[in-house]
């Protein structure tokens, strides 16, 4: 099978699976590729993402000289970043 090259920098392109599309990416300039109806389910999906979310925030608590720092625990903040995070 013949590798796709990005159409911006003409470097070979590798294509990932996920469980509703498919993603074309580029290593080069970080291009990303997806079909029409695959945008669809990604705009979708993020949808549902941020729909459920409300249930994982708190009141902010009150803060006195004696509160300890916050822990820096990282959060997704779009599903778009579960599906591309670091």
């Amino acid at each position: 099978m013949e590798a796709k090259l990005c159409p911006q920098c003409q470097n070979p392109m590798t294509e990932r699976e996920f469980p509703h599309l498919s993603v074309t990416s580029c290593a080069g300039c970080g291009g990303i590729f997806l079909a029409r109806a695959d945008l669809g389910a990604l705009i979708e999906a993020e949808n549902d993402w941020h729909a459920h979310q409300s249930a994982n925030t708190a009141a902010l608590p009150r803060i006195t000289g004696d509160t300890p720092p916050p822990s820096l625990v990282a959060r997704s903040r779009a599903y778009i970043e579960t599906l591309f995070g670091a």
